[in-house]
């Protein structure tokens, strides 16, 4: 409590902005306003305004705030109100247990995505140094991940936005793998070198049907780019494009994993098992249980393709 003084003494004034006092009243006053996780937003924000760690904050939480800090607070809040993501008001985000740099130029990593590298990481066992191709690399975290726990693995990674692929390879960098991954700008896989083949091709398209886009969340439909979201008509505009130029980059028993919309695993493997030499494995869920990753494994042209249930 602030005081100052009175005609009979100290009187009170106005209460102190301690860390503390300014997370519980900026986590209650998000809640009221609709935010999902009030009181992570509230430490994000204000440890990035402050220029601290989460966790710093419980050890300063009876320190009063700087008046600059709380500032740089206020706008971050006001900003997170009027929907923007929380990830790029600080231009981070975590995947896999990496920390990513990030920008509006790329999709915000997701938790469900972590499913694809965990099965890449999963079927690459059996290869000594597995080719791996990550199609629509984005901000690198599919890529980057992979070639972390992948020490002698070979990563390729295309996107068609110059922009995306700056991230990206900023973020190889800042993890220490950026000899290991080699970027190239393009769509899907034109500008890769003639006849050059995979192991792993590995894809998280566009899948949202371009009806649907008006219909997602503020923070979705504003603020990510449309270009990383957009699936077509149907959502599967960009899908049918991967799966059927994939085999001409896939060497024999190499993977094809494509992360799904859960609503979409049904459609999705019906299309893949009309292409001859893919078979399906089965579909992977994520952690709340929806249908995720499709996995293909490519025996080559002629071939029948199956399914496993």
């Amino acid at each position: 409590m602030r005081q100052t003084p009175g005609k009979d003494g100290l009187v009170s004034t106005e209460q102190t902005w301690t860390i503390g006092r300014l997370l519980e009243w900026t986590t209650n006053y998000l809640r009221q306003k609709g935010s999902e996780s009030p009181r992570l937003d509230t430490e994000v924000l204000l440890a990035h305004a402050l220029g601290c760690k989460r966790i710093d904050l419980y050890a300063r939480h009876g320190e009063e705030a700087p008046e600059p800090g709380r500032q740089r607070f206020r706008e971050l809040v006001r900003q997170r109100i009027e929907g923007c993501p929380v990830a790029y008001l600080v231009g981070r985000k975590e995947f896999f247990s990496l920390d990513f740099t990030i920008s509006r130029s790329v999709l915000i990593p997701r938790p469900d995505t972590e499913c694809l590298v965990i099965e890449c990481l999963r079927l690459a066992k059996e290869k000594t140094e597995p080719k791996i191709l990550d199609v629509g690399t984005g901000s690198g975290c599919i890529a980057v991940a992979v070639a972390k726990h992948l020490k002698t693995a070979r990563v390729t990674a295309v996107d068609i936005s110059p922009e995306a692929l700056a991230v990206a390879a900023s973020n190889a960098d800042r993890h220490g793998v950026g000899e290991r991954i080699r970027f190239i700008q393009g769509d899907l896989f034109a500008s890769l070198p003639p006849g050059e083949r995979y192991d792993f091709i590995l894809g998280n398209p566009p899948y949202i049907p371009r009806e649907e886009i008006a219909k997602l969340a503020d923070g979705v439909r504003n603020y990510e780019p449309h270009l990383a979201l957009d699936g077509g008509v149907n959502g599967f505009a960009v899908f049918e494009r991967l799966i059927a130029e994939a085999s001409t980059h896939l060497n024999p028993d190499g993977y094809l994993l494509i992360e799904i919309g859960s609503p979409q695993e049904v459609p999705a493997r019906e299309r893949i098992s009309r292409h001859e030499g893919y078979e399906l494995e089965k579909t992977i869920r994520d952690g709340s249980g929806h249908p995720r990753v499709l996995i293909a494994r490519w025996q080559g042209n002629g071939t029948s393709s199956r399914a496993k249930a």
